[in-house]
């Protein structure tokens, strides 16, 4: 099961042999059940997939039903009943619950209304606390199952909650302590590995020194954003979340994080390429081909502007034909340039590290960089079209429009993000498309402009 290729006769005897034996489910991760039940789905339909998932015990099936693509996942959501989906959302930590159930609200808000009135109080208390945020929201991410202690409460009895909340698996992935004061606010935090070297008969006052106050915290109003930055800048595997007051409220864990950083690189990726994720995730033919066509019509008008300029020195292009074939390259030049140094802003913009002396900086850096790498350029490809066409005129134009072409790329494609972001669109989606337009606006002008001054 390591690896990505599922012979699908042997999943099917392991998956039946863990139905016999369900406690075998422990063994394995719920994304390894959810690639068999997705291989059989996509072999012998859904009839066969609905019958295993029946099957799978409700403490195993809901973080397995997570790990499936929505369209599959959905079919099963319709299919089980509710009595069954009760359990399932209530063996799931409150983060997951809380995504399950907008799954099935999003199908059938009625089902959702008939599950959510059969969960015990404190079930639905949990899921309406982590609602009221919105999914890029650090209260979104976050669960509300953490162990906490007073700062005057004995490690002892602590320990002995901790023992019984672990026998009931009422937790998991516990390694700190969250250490509060009466009024339940956050003070900081005792690894358990400290812990356990501690006197049980004393408090944790005893023990708690200046080191164990050094916590980072997030708001449970924060952006998503911030909370993944915290996480990779001090490789966290647990986060504390606090209201407006300080209260401890949740945690979030390395495990949501990462899902919140594949997010955002596919969703920068999905923009640049001028597409929508969510669209493309749906699989319909139609919206897909809308989404695209939009940004293609646009492509299409920007490219129509780059051919007038071309049409402006048409009687140049006839006196000199090799024009027209060195234009693709100036334009071409440009245009990877330009996408370098958008890529940089970009990620910079969104991961937030985008200061206003840093974006001087960062516009001079590219701006240098494309500089340099269009005099490299200019020098050789002068040289190229010289013993090209055996004309040095040639290659005194080429190499100068180069070198203006690689520096406005570098500009734009620093200037046209930051621009964007100012005036509140997102830069990834308009970028591009913007770039593409400069470069080959002002490569072919440069271009042509200057073959019409030198060579006429």
């Amino acid at each position: 099961m390591g690896n990505n290729t599922i012979h699908l006769e042997e999943a099917k005897q392991l998956l039946d042999a863990l139905l016999e034996k369900p406690e075998g489910f422990e063994e394995y991760h719920a994304i390894e059940i959810a690639n068999i039940l997705k291989e059989i789905y996509r072999k012998e339909g859904s009839e066969t997939y609905l019958s295993y998932a029946r099957m799978i015990p409700e403490e195993h099936l809901g973080e397995v039903l997570l790990e499936l693509p929505e369209d599959i996942k959905d079919e099963a959501l319709n299919e089980l009943s509710v009595s069954k989906l009760v359990d399932i959302v209530d063996e799931l930590d409150s983060d997951d619950a809380v995504d399950l159930m907008q799954d099935i609200e999003d199908i059938d808000i009625d089902k959702e209304r008939e599950i959510f009135s059969g969960l015990d109080q404190d079930d639905i208390e949990d899921i309406k606390l982590l609602q009221k945020y919105e999914e890029d929201e650090a209260g979104g991410l976050m669960q509300t199952e953490l162990f906490s202690a007073h700062l005057d409460e004995q490690i002892g009895e602590a320990v002995e909650r901790l023992k019984k909340l672990k026998r009931e698996e009422d937790l998991d992935n516990i390694h700190q302590v969250f250490i509060i004061d009466k009024f339940d606010i956050l003070l900081g935090v005792i690894m358990l590995e400290d812990l356990i070297t501690y006197d049980f008969d004393k408090n944790f006052r005893v023990y708690f020194d200046k080191t164990h106050k050094m916590i980072q915290t997030v708001k449970a109003s924060d952006g998503s954003n911030r909370v993944a930055n915290i996480f990779e800048n001090y490789d966290l595997v647990v986060l504390p979340v606090v209201d407006n007051q300080g209260i401890l409220v949740g945690r979030i864990t390395s495990d949501d994080v990462y899902d919140v950083i594949e997010e955002r690189a596919t969703d920068q990726i999905y923009k640049m390429a001028g597409v929508d994720d969510e669209t493309e995730e749906d699989k319909d033919i139609v919206s897909i081909t809308k989404k695209r066509a939009i940004w293609l019509g646009v492509n299409l008008l920007t490219a129509i502007l780059a051919s007038l300029i071309i049409g402006i020195f048409d009687e140049t292009i006839q006196k000199y034909v090799a024009l027209a074939i060195l234009m693709p390259i100036v334009a071409s030049m440009g245009g990877n340039a330009g996408t370098q140094s958008l890529t940089i802003m970009v990620r910079q913009i969104a991961l937030g590290e985008m200061s206003w002396q840093e974006a001087k900086s960062s516009i001079r850096q590219e701006m240098i960089v494309a500089f340099l790498n269009g005099l490299v350029f200019a020098l050789l490809m002068g040289v190229i079209a010289y013993f090209w066409f055996h004309d040095a005129r040639l290659g005194i134009v080429i190499a100068m429009a180069m070198v203006i072409n690689l520096l406005a790329a570098g500009f734009f494609g620093a200037i046209i993000p930051l621009g964007l972001k100012k005036i509140g669109t997102d830069p990834a989606i308009a970028s591009s498309v913007l770039l593409t337009t400069v470069t080959d606006v002002l490569g072919f002008f440069a271009f042509l402009g200057l073959a019409k001054i030198i060579l006429t």
